[in-house]
């Protein structure tokens, strides 16, 4: 888990996340998905490392601290490299990647650079044959569309809670309609 969604999860491990974006509210949450996970056997990989600056801006000041090093006065903008190198080698160990949303504030650099080791790693894979990767959401395909990386994987979709919905099995309304469609007619009503 990375990107904004991550700080509530570590947030929810008792880190302090400085100034970042972070669903306090939802911390008790987080705390739930984590024991339903490690029940499971399941495992999240959260952020080791991340790029923290003082201003939410193209080359603001920054640096790379470890999750229990982020200043109050900063707010967490990418996973860091040790990270980012994580959960590459985990990538390698899986036959599908569902992805959606980025590590990180990848339309600025350099808070792009997790985002983008994702990216490359996940298009090497999925064009060695050892991948099946799903895309899905307007920020991840811009981040995609960055990358280079549009084309390359298995299936990218435009949606993104929409998608994740079909994911978890939820009927979605465009498609039930799809379904009434395929109904016989007669004298244009529905058999």
């Amino acid at each position: 888990i990375g990107g904004g969604m991550a700080n509530t999860f570590l947030y929810a491990l008792g880190k302090d996340v400085g100034k970042s974006l972070c669903e306090r509210d939802l911390a008790d949450t987080a705390r739930t998905i984590m024991a339903k996970a490690d029940a499971a056997g399941c495992r999240i990989l959260l952020p080791q490392d991340v790029v923290a600056a003082q201003s939410f801006a193209a080359h603001a000041l920054h640096q790379t601290v470890t999750i229990d090093a982020v200043p109050d006065d900063a707010m967490i903008l990418d996973i860091g490299a040790i990270t980012a190198a994580s959960w590459v080698q985990y990538m390698r160990e899986c036959k599908t990647v569902v992805w959606n949303g980025p590590a990180g504030a990848f339309e600025m650099q350099p808070f792009d650079q997790g985002t983008m080791a994702i990216a490359r790693a996940i298009v090497d894979q999925t064009q060695s044959n050892s991948l099946v990767s799903v895309a899905g959401g307007g920020d991840t395909i811009a981040a995609l569309v960055q990358a280079e990386a549009m084309d390359a994987l298995t299936f990218v979709s435009t949606a993104g809670g929409a998608f994740l919905e079909w994911l978890e099995g939820k009927t979605l309304p465009g498609v039930a309609a799809l379904q009434r469609q395929k109904t016989p007619q007669r004298n244009g009503a529905a058999a």
